[in-house]
Formats: structure tokens, C-alpha cells, sequence
């Protein structure tokens, strides 16, 4: 359900949901090339891997709970160990290419080091 921009009041957040609502439209994962969607809060980082095709989530990797990545956060280290993680379990499940979908989030620092950790450990973004 799309949420009505005119009833939030922090502009940051309306301007980050339009950005979201717009990558959206065009950014479509497949069960052979799913879709990474990240989600970013204060302290965590959470990416996702999607298949649009069969409304399935194939598996998601955080930087909280118990099956966390040892030093994984939501600064730039973390997120390298986070993507590093992303595609060796990309590389199980047999995937080489992926879409990537920022939420909106600008590609700057945490996001920007996730995508690289992913592209230098073989997989294609």
C-alpha cells in the first residue's frame, strides 16, 4: 500500500519516499536476476534478495541478531562485511547478476560501499 506523501511532515522523508516510489517503477527482479533492496535505519543495515516474479524473498542478510556478520554496522567497514556476505550467499543460491534497488537512499557511503564489496567478491550489479 502506497503511502500519502502529503500527510508526513519530515521532508527528508517525503523527498527519500518519491525517490523510492520512482526507482520502483523500473527496477524489477526476476527469479534469474532478483532485485537487492537495502533498508537503512539509525544503527543497522539490511539488504534483501527479491524475486519480484514469484512475490518471494530468497534471503536477507542484517547487521543485527543472532545470525549477524561479526563487525557488520551501518558504517562503511560494516557494510563491506555485509555486501562480502551478500554475494558469497548470491554465489550459493547461483546467481551472478543482480538489480540493485537503493530505496531511495542516496549512493553515498554505507550504500555505495555495500555495492562494491558486492562487485569485488563476482557478482554483477
Amino acid at each position: 500500500m502506497r503511502k500519502q506523501l502529503g500527510k508526513i511532515k519530515n521532508a527528508k522523508l517525503v523527498s527519500r519516499l518519491r525517490r523510492k516510489l520512482n526507482i520502483r517503477k523500473t527496477v524489477i527482479g526476476t527469479a534469474e536476476r532478483p532485485r537487492l533492496c537495502v533498508t537503512k535505519s539509525s544503527k543497522h543495515l539490511r539488504v534483501q534478495a527479491i524475486d519480484d516474479g514469484a512475490s518471494k524473498t530468497l534471503f536477507s542478510v542484517q547487521s543485527f541478531g543472532k545470525a549477524a556478520p561479526q563487525g557488520s554496522g551501518k558504517n562503511v567497514e560494516g557494510a563491506k562485511i555485509i555486501g562480502k556476505t551478500v554475494a558469497d550467499k548470491l554465489k550459493e543460491n547461483n546467481v551472478s547478476v543482480v538489480v540493485f534497488d537503493r530505496a531511495g537512499y542516496k549512493y553515498t557511503g554505507a550504500i555505495a560501499a555495500l555495492v562494491d564489496a558486492i562487485r569485488e567478491n563476482g557478482v554483477q550489479v
